[in-house]
Parts: structure tokens; C-alpha cells; sequence
């Protein structure tokens, strides 16, 4: 009599890069496409059973990610390069799986971070830049950039961020660790490439010329970057949000430790646009 073959269960390790400008974000949901959605169908493909996916960060509709980490159990043995070959063939091209790993039994994408990188990107400019306007926040004109870059250097440290979260997030306590906390600015035709690659970087010299041609003025492409052990929701928004109306003199700079000192959502900055925020990297031991 012949015996079934048995099926050892291994822990896969997704890095993922999305545009999520149409996307209902990371989670699933009821209506719409998501991201963890379209990697369960192309892996439950794959295995001919469904497969679960959890991810590190649950970004919201709108949000980018440069490098989103995934885990998900399988029991088929495709090699990981061509595991990765097949999942972008059958993935939107505004999804890629830019590398796949065998993780230990234990490891989960959320669980086993550490910590999480997130940039968010505003551009300072009289006009609009119309191919940076899915990727960055524009505020016009007339930022004070240093009264902000002092304010986001308060945030380092361990501190109740009650103030930046906004109702709906799950979670049983408001206190974070915030490791790096800083305001960086790339002059207008700069090439910030390595810091700030989308949107800003994509074609330095297209954009020089582009703002020479219809005479826009100064320019310039500030990236707010913040790690830290875990966020609260929409908590690096709500933190641009509370920046930008620093930098236009509506509060004072002390308003942030404030704010991490005894504040409420109520007290904090308006949650900027969801299209500025990149989740960059998430980084485990």
C-alpha cells in the first residue's frame, strides 16, 4: 500500500514594494483590493489551498512601501528565486515581491520586528509639481524648516504618543520608542537618491528643468523620517500633520513635548495626506 507523501510546513519571508495609490491599503477588506489580498491569492495559487499572510505594517489606503516585510506558512518546495518570479508574474505591476526568504518556524512578519523606518515626503513650492503629487505632501511656500527639524528631535525616546493616535487603532498601550526622529531637507535639483529615492529622486534633472520652464521658483523636497519600535495608527501622520502647522507659525515648537507630555488627539497637528508616507524598511534581530 502506498503511503501519502507528507507536506513539511515552512515559514516564507516576503520583502514587498507598492504603490498604493489604488490599493484599500495592506488589509484585506471587504470591498476593494488590498495588498495582503492579491499575495493570498497568487501564494494560495501556488499551494492549491488558502494561504494566510501577515504583514509588519498595516498601511492604510494610499500608503507606499519601499520595503513591507510578509510572512506566510507553505507546504510546496518552489526555490525562492522562482517562487519570486512566479508571484510577480501573477501580481499588478504597481506590486512587486523584490525578495523571498526561508525564515525560521517562528518568525511572523509583525511579531518578530524590531523596529519599522517610515519617510514621509513634502514638497515645499509656490506650484505643484504634477509627477511627485501621488508620492508627497505639497505645502506651498514659507516653512520655517529649522523650528521643525528642533520640534521632530523631541519625539526621540520612550513617550506616551496617546496625542498622535487616532480612534480605531488596537492596541492596549499608547507608550512607543522612537529611536530616530529628524527633518531632511533636499534642495530643489539636488539628487537625493539615497535618502529620499521616490519621489523626489526619480529624475533630478527633469525636474530642474521643469521648474525652470514654467518659473515655479525656489523648491525644495523635505523627508520626514521616523523609526521606532511600533506606531500607532495614522501616529507618523498625525505627527506631519502637527510639524507642518509648526513650520507655518499656527503653534509653538514646544507644542511637541507638550503634546508627548500630556496631550490628546485633539491637541495634536491635522493626520497629513495619506499619499506622502513610505514604510521604508522593517528591521528584525
Amino acid at each position: 500500500m502506498r503511503e501519502n507523501p507528507v507536506h513539511h510546513t515552512r515559514c516564507l519571508k516576503l520583502t514587498v514594494a507598492y504603490d498604493g495609490t489604488r490599493f484599500v491599503g495592506w488589509q484585506r477588506q471587504a470591498e476593494g483590493e488590498s495588498i495582503q489580498g492579491l499575495l493570498e491569492e497568487a501564494l494560495a495559487r501556488l499551494e492549491g489551498a488558502p494561504v494566510t499572510v501577515h504583514g509588519a505594517g498595516r498601511t492604510d489606503a494610499g500608503v507606499h512601501a519601499l520595503g513591507q516585510v510578509a510572512s506566510a506558512r507553505v507546504t510546496f518546495t518552489h526555490d525562492t528565486a522562482t517562487l519570486a518570479r512566479a508571484l510577480n508574474a501573477q501580481l499588478p505591476q504597481d506590486i512587486r515581491v523584490v525578495d523571498v526568504a526561508d525564515a525560521p518556524a517562528d518568525f511572523h512578519a509583525r511579531f518578530s520586528a524590531r523596529s519599522k523606518t517610515y519617510r514621509y515626503g513634502l514638497r515645499i513650492s509656490p506650484v505643484a509639481d504634477p509627477f511627485d503629487r501621488a508620492y508627497v505632501w505639497h505645502v506651498g511656500a514659507g516653512l520655517d524648516v529649522d523650528v521643525m527639524r528642533q520640534a521632530a528631535a523631541v519625539l526621540a525616546g520612550t513617550h506616551d504618543f496617546a496625542a498622535f493616535q487616532s480612534t480605531g487603532g488596537e492596541t492596549s498601550s499608547t507608550v512607543r520608542t522612537v529611536f530616530r526622529s529628524e527633518l531632511v531637507s533636499h534642495p530643489g535639483g539636488a539628487d537625493p537618491v539615497a535618502r529620499f529615492p521616490l519621489p523626489c529622486g526619480a529624475d533630478p534633472l527633469a525636474r530642474r528643468s521643469w521648474a525652470s520652464e514654467v518659473g515655479v521658483g525656489p523648491r525644495e523636497c523635505l523627508a520626514y523620517e521616523i523609526t521606532g519600535d511600533g506606531f500607532l495608527r495614522h501616529m507618523v501622520r498625525a505627527i506631519v500633520g502637527t510639524l507642518v502647522e509648526i513650520g507655518r507659525g499656527r503653534r509653538p515648537a514646544t507644542t511637541m513635548a507638550e503634546l508627548i507630555t500630556r496631550g490628546t488627539r485633539a491637541d495634536a497637528g491635522a493626520t497629513a495626506p495619506a499619499h506622502g508616507l513610505f514604510l521604508v524598511r522593517v528591521d528584525y534581530d
